[in-house]
């Protein structure tokens, strides 16, 4: 069996904190490690502020396989994460002659001034490369195993699309859905069971509401068919013999 490889990543900002922005990465980045056989095992939503992120940063990398992050790469005062992922590696963080260049030359095409602060967004940690932006140039970078993205969805999602083809896949989740008519203060009990019975596999229970009525969607998980099929009987043979005592 491939090995298996896990992901966490780093939601920053204070707007996602305050309600201001409703955060669209997490879900895009859920989905694209699923379909790649890698899996999430944790997201943190930090604030803009240096210790937090840090400390972040380093509780992940060191627990899993790769660490993303998102948001404060931009060109405002708040934007700290490259300083912060710097100190985070204990290296200084500093101006990228590439991404200088990269960004001289998008404004300058464009006829605007390469203000200083449009020059923050070349700023990266001594030692990192660059993910490249095909949105709006400014690169994002990786340092280890800690890939830094944009937050603004549309740039993250292509500076994801250029990380993927660099990643270490394992192997992948296979899952099932068994529609249950059932709550889950029903099949609390003998869905226990079936976990206990089934330790290579996932299952779990996900209340639903659709015309006038609760009901129940199973869903079993595992990395082999074997074990799939397996739990998979069971929980469709509970399901019949609940509906069949009604």
């Amino acid at each position: 069996m491939s090995e298996i490889v896990t992901a966490a990543m780093i939601v920053i900002g204070d707007e996602i904190l305050s309600g201001r922005t409703i955060d669209r990465n997490i879900g895009h980045l859920a989905g694209m490690m699923t379909a790649i056989g890698i899996d999430l095992k944790e997201v943190r939503i930090v604030a803009d502020e240096e210790a937090d992120i840090v400390a972040a940063v380093n509780a992940l990398r060191s627990r899993y396989t790769y660490v993303f992050t998102t948001g404060g790469i931009g060109p405002t005062h708040d934007d700290i994460t490259a300083d912060s992922i710097a100190a985070a590696f204990n290296v200084p963080c500093e101006f990228d002659e590439k991404a200088m260049t990269l960004l001289a030359d998008n404004y300058e095409k464009r006829g605007m001034e390469f203000t200083d602060a449009r020059k923050r967004m070349a700023r990266m940690p001594a030692g990192a490369t660059h993910i490249d932006n095909p949105v709006s140039t400014a690169p994002g970078f990786r340092i280890g195993n800690v890939h830094v993205m944009a937050g603004v969805p549309s740039v993250f999602q292509a500076m994801l699309d250029n990380v993927v083809p660099t990643l270490r896949t394992g192997a992948k989740l296979l899952s099932a859905m068994v529609p249950c008519p059932h709550g889950e203060g029903v099949i609390g009990g003998p869905l226990a069971e079936i976990q206990r019975r089934h330790g290579d596999t996932i299952i779990g229970s996900y209340p639903k509401f659709g015309d006038g009525k609760f009901w129940t969607e199973l869903v079993v998980r595992a990395r082999t068919q074997e074990a799939l099929d397996a739990a998979l009987a069971e929980v469709e043979a509970m399901v019949a013999e609940l509906s069949a005592r009604k």
